[in-house]
This record gives structure tokens, sequence and C-alpha cells, in this order.
């Protein structure tokens, strides 16, 4: 898929919201990625996965995973989803007192190659928790791949980010937003504040 083709499906599954957005970072924006609206078409979560996946093979062609491990809520979903497309289990980590950990009955085997899957990357903050996660677990993570980049999280992340699609977003902290935003409500879409 080229980035036209990317961006079709996310604009006719009306994931790419305009307004006033606090993101999961804390940060806030005028375009928020809902990436549940483009997963939630089975036939359209395949066509994304399965470019992001040949994505994925292509630039690291001698990866080996055993495992796919997502963070809840957003990377649910896409991480399944990229399971099923490189054959091999997917779990996800959830927070538990503000920390991510495996529950479920889910484990990981000491050494096990992992792959991280999210929806979509920002600043990495839920990217690097997971690691975290993962290697407190024994687990060995390869890379992370995502269905989109919208920031520069993947210079603090210490694994390559292969991600279907770069789109430059801009992103203001809460004491340095535009005029355009000033006087908009903000609404916060994300899932880490959730309890």
């Amino acid at each position: 898929m080229n980035e036209a083709e990317i961006l079709k499906e996310f604009t006719d599954a009306g994931a790419i919201l305009k307004g006033h957005f606090i993101l999961s970072s804390g940060l806030h924006s005028d375009t928020y990625l809902q990436c549940a609206r483009v997963l939630m078409e089975p036939s359209r979560a395949d066509r994304l996965c399965k470019a992001l996946a040949a994505k994925l093979t292509k630039q690291l062609p001698k990866a080996e995973f055993d495992l796919v491990v997502a963070p809840a809520m957003g990377g649910v979903i896409v991480g399944y989803e990229m399971g099923r497309q490189l054959g091999v289990p997917s779990i996800f980590c959830e927070r538990e007192n503000g920390a991510f950990t495996f529950r479920r009955g889910f484990s990981i085997e000491k050494g096990a190659k992992i792959l991280v899957v999210e929806d979509v990357v920002t600043t990495a903050k839920s990217s690097l928790e997971t690691i975290d996660c993962i290697r407190a677990h024994g687990g060995e993570v390869i890379a992370e791949a995502s269905l989109m980049d919208r920031g520069e999280g993947a210079k603090n992340l210490s694994v390559p980010l292969i991600s279907l699609l770069k789109l430059n977003v801009p992103t203001y902290q809460p004491d340095a937003l535009p005029a355009h935003l000033k006087d908009v409500p903000a609404v916060k879409p994300g899932s880490r504040g959730l309890k």
C-alpha cells in the first residue's frame, strides 16, 4: 500500500478527527487518529496489517518472532491482527495499579523474541512501558511495529520502529497552545486515564 491508499483507509473509516485533543501523552493536538475506527472493519484491518507485516519483513528480513505483545487498550486489535499475519501468538499487557503487567494467564517464556505492536506511536511512552514489562518478564524485544508514527517517539526506543505511515502532526504542551486551539474545548479520547 502506498501513502495515499493508507490515508484513504483512515479517511474512509472516519479515523482522522479534527478538533482539540489531549493525547494520552498529555500533549495537545488538533488532529487525533482514532485507530479503533480504522480497525473495526475486519477486511480493512486485514489490509492494513498485511501491508505492515510485509513492510516489517522487508525492513527486518532476518527477524524472527515468537510472540506479539501489545499494550491495552489501543494495541489489542492491531496486535492480534499482526500476530495472525505473522503466524505467531499475540498477547497484551494492561495496567494494574498504574503499571503494565500481564494478566489473564498470559506469560512470556524466558528469552522469547518479541514484536511490540501499537496502533499509534506519538511519544512512545506506552511503548517504553510495554518494553519494560516484557523485559521484566524475561522477553527479548526485537522490534516494534505500528500503524502510525505521529511523532518523535521512535528516537526514544532502543529497538527499530516500523510504521505503516509516518504522519507529521504537531503536538503542543498544555501551556503553549497555538491561537487556533486556545478557545476550543479540549477532549481526551485516549484510554490511558481509564480505571
